[in-house]
C-alpha cells in the first residue's frame, strides 16, 4: 500500500495579506473620541508600515456598544466583506473592542475561521491563525461581558434613584428639544416643526397626512431616521415632554446580555413629574390634540369595528373573513362560505389567537430585526451595485470626521490650559459639532443609497419601524394597522402574515386555537 502525501498547491509565497483594521469607541465624548480618532490614525499609518499587508479598508463604529453586534454598522459591514473574499486579516486592538457578548464573540471568530479570515488582537497577543484561541478568547471576552453587565447594573441603580427623586431629565432628548449641561432647552428649528404638526393635526388633518408633508418639505428627523411616519406623529402627538411634563421610565433595558429595551407594561414604577422641561406648546394645544386623538379612535372603532376587518383573507375565493361569536368567543370565517355564495372549504380562526401570532411575530422580528430584515436590506443594496465613489467617499468622511475628533481634543487641551477664553472654545467646538453631524448623515446615506426602490424604502420604513418599537405582550392594534397588509388563512393549522416591504412570515396556529 502506497501512500502519497498531497500538498496543497495554495501559494504559500509572500503575497500581500489584504488587511481590515476595526476600531470602536463605545461614548461620543471629547476622550473617546480623541480615542477613535487615534485608531483611526494608528491603522493607517499601520499599514504603510508593514510591507505584508495591504490596506482594504478601515472599519471604525463610533459612539456604539459593544454588547450587540447588529446595531454596529461598520462591523456587519466587515462580515459582509469578508464572506465576499475582500479580506484575509483582521485586527483589533483588544477582544472588548469586537464584542462584550461572549457568545456572538465566539459565533464571529468561528465564522471568520470557516471563511479563511485571522483576527489578531494587539492587546492580549492573540492570533487566530497560529492556535487554537477559542478558549483563551473566551476569558477575557467573558471578564468583558461582565464588565458590560456591572456598568449597566450601576447605571439602572443611579437612574433609579434619579427618577425617585425628579432629578432625572434623559439621556436622548426627543425632537424639538437638547440636552445641554444636564438640562433640557428648546431647538427652535425644530420647535417649529412641533408646533406644526400640533397645529395641522388639530386643523382636521390624519398623521399619515401630517408625515406625507413633512417628507415633501425635506423637514429631517433626530437618530439618523430619514422619514416621517404616522407612527412619528402619533408619537409627538402623545409626548407630555410637548406641554414640560416627563413620564419617567416608559421603558427599561434588560439585566442580562444582550441587553434589550422593553416596554414597561407595570413590571416596574413609572413617575410623573410636572414642568420637568420648558413647554413648546402650551397645555390647553397638548389637551385640546388628547381630545381629539380619544374622539378619532371611537370614530374608528365605530367606522371599522375590529382591527381585523379587511385584513383576513380566504385562499380560495379570495374574499374577506368575517366577525362571528362562536361559543362566547370571538372567530373570524370566510364571508363567502359562512353566506352560502361559494363552496370554499370551511375555515375559521380565532380572534385572540391571530393577535397573539401577531404579538409572537412582531417581538421575533424586534428581536432578530438585524439578522433578519438587515441582511435582506444589505442583500437588496448590494445588488444596485454601490459605485467605488461612494465608497471612497465613505473612506474620506472616515478620515474626515477622525481629524475633526482630534481636532475637537486639541481645543479641549487648549481651552483647559487657559490658552483659549469660553467664547473661542464654544464657537469651534459647537461649529465642529455641526460638521461632525453633517458628516455622520452623509456616512448614512452613502451607506443606504438607492432610496428611490420603493420596495427597498418601504422594507426600511418596516425595519425603522420596529427599531422604534418597544416590545410588549400586549396587541398592539396601531402597529399591527400600520405594518400588516393582509392576513391569509392558509388552513386551520397555518396562518401566512403579509407585511410592507414585501415580507410574508408564515406561523403555525397552536392547538388550542383550532
Amino acid at each position: 500500500m502506497n501512500i502519497t502525501e498531497i500538498t496543497s498547491t495554495k501559494k504559500q509565497t509572500a503575497e500581500r495579506l489584504r488587511l481590515a483594521p476595526y476600531c470602536c469607541v463605545s461614548s461620543d465624548s471629547t476622550d473617546q473620541l480623541h480615542s477613535f480618532a487615534a485608531q483611526i490614525r494608528y491603522y493607517s499609518d499601520y499599514a504603510k508600515k508593514h510591507p505584508e499587508y495591504t490596506l482594504v479598508d478601515i472599519y471604525a463604529d463610533e459612539g456604539l456598544t459593544g454588547t450587540e453586534m447588529k446595531k454596529r454598522d461598520e462591523l456587519n459591514r466587515l462580515i459582509a466583506d469578508c464572506r465576499k473574499g475582500k479580506v484575509d486579516r483582521i485586527i483589533v486592538k483588544s477582544v472588548s473592542r469586537l464584542a462584550r457578548n461572549t457568545e456572538e464573540l465566539l459565533v464571529l471568530l468561528r465564522m471568520c475561521k470557516e471563511i479563511g479570515v485571522s483576527v489578531y488582537f494587539e492587546e492580549q497577543g492573540i492570533d487566530t491563525e497560529k492556535l487554537n484561541m477559542e478558549m483563551i478568547v473566551t476569558f477575557p471576552g467573558m471578564a468583558a461581558q461582565q464588565e458590560s453587565v456591572n456598568i449597566s447594573g450601576n447605571l439602572r441603580w443611579s437612574y433609579q434613584k434619579r427618577m425617585q427623586s425628579g432629578d432625572f431629565n434623559c439621556t436622548c432628548p426627543a425632537y424639538g428639544l437638547d440636552l445641554k449641561d444636564g438640562e433640557l432647552v428648546i431647538n427652535e428649528t425644530e420647535a417649529a416643526v412641533i408646533r406644526r404638526i400640533f397645529d395641522l393635526y388639530l386643523q382636521g388633518y390624519g398623521t399619515l397626512g401630517i408625515a406625507k408633508m413633512l417628507n415633501e418639505d425635506g423637514i429631517p428627523r433626530k437618530h439618523g431616521y430619514e422619514k416621517w411616519l404616522p407612527s412619528s406623529i402619533n408619537y409627538v402627538l402623545n409626548n407630555e415632554r410637548y406641554m414640560g411634563d416627563a413620564l419617567l421610565q416608559k421603558s427599561y433595558t434588560t439585566e442580562t446580555l444582550p441587553f434589550r429595551k422593553m416596554k414597561n407594561d407595570g413590571r416596574l414604577p413609572q413617575y410623573y413629574v410636572e414642568n420637568s422641561n420648558p413647554a413648546i406648546v402650551s397645555r390647553e394645544t397638548f389637551q385640546a390634540a388628547q381630545n381629539l386623538l380619544r374622539s378619532r379612535k371611537t370614530e374608528r372603532c365605530k367606522r371599522k369595528s375590529y382591527p381585523l376587518t379587511g385584513k383576513l383573507r380566504c385562499p380560495e375565493c379570495g374574499r374577506a373573513f368575517r366577525h362571528q361569536i362562536v361559543n362566547g368567543k370571538a372567530h373570524w370565517i370566510c364571508s363567502c362560505r359562512s353566506s352560502g355564495a361559494t363552496e370554499c372549504q370551511h375555515r375559521h380562526v380565532r380572534e385572540d389567537i391571530v393577535y397573539e401570532i401577531f404579538t409572537d411575530i412582531v417581538i421575533k422580528l424586534k428581536t432578530y430585526r438585524a439578522e433578519l430584515l438587515g441582511t435582506l436590506i444589505h442583500q437588496m443594496e448590494t445588488m444596485q451595485d454601490r459605485t467605488s465613489r461612494n465608497q471612497e467617499r465613505i473612506r474620506q468622511i472616515d478620515k474626515e470626521i477622525a481629524d475633526l475628533g482630534a481636532k475637537n481634543h486639541v481645543i479641549a487641551r487648549l481651552h483647559t490650559s487657559g490658552a483659549m477664553n469660553a467664547a473661542d472654545y464654544a464657537m469651534q467646538t459647537s461649529g465642529i459639532g455641526n460638521r461632525l453631524t453633517e458628516l455622520r448623515i452623509e456616512r448614512r446615506q452613502k451607506l443606504t443609497e438607492d432610496e428611490d426602490d420603493q420596495l427597498l424604502a418601504t422594507l426600511k420604513d418596516l425595519n425603522t419601524i420596529l427599531d422604534e418599537y418597544e416590545p410588549t405582550v400586549e396587541f398592539d392594534n396601531g402597529l399591527f394597522d400600520e405594518i400588516v397588509e393582509s392576513i391569509t388563512v392558509d388552513s386551520s393549522e397555518h396562518l401566512t402574515f403579509k407585511l410592507i416591504g414585501g415580507i410574508a412570515l408564515t406561523e403555525q396556529i397552536p392547538k388550542k386555537g383550532r
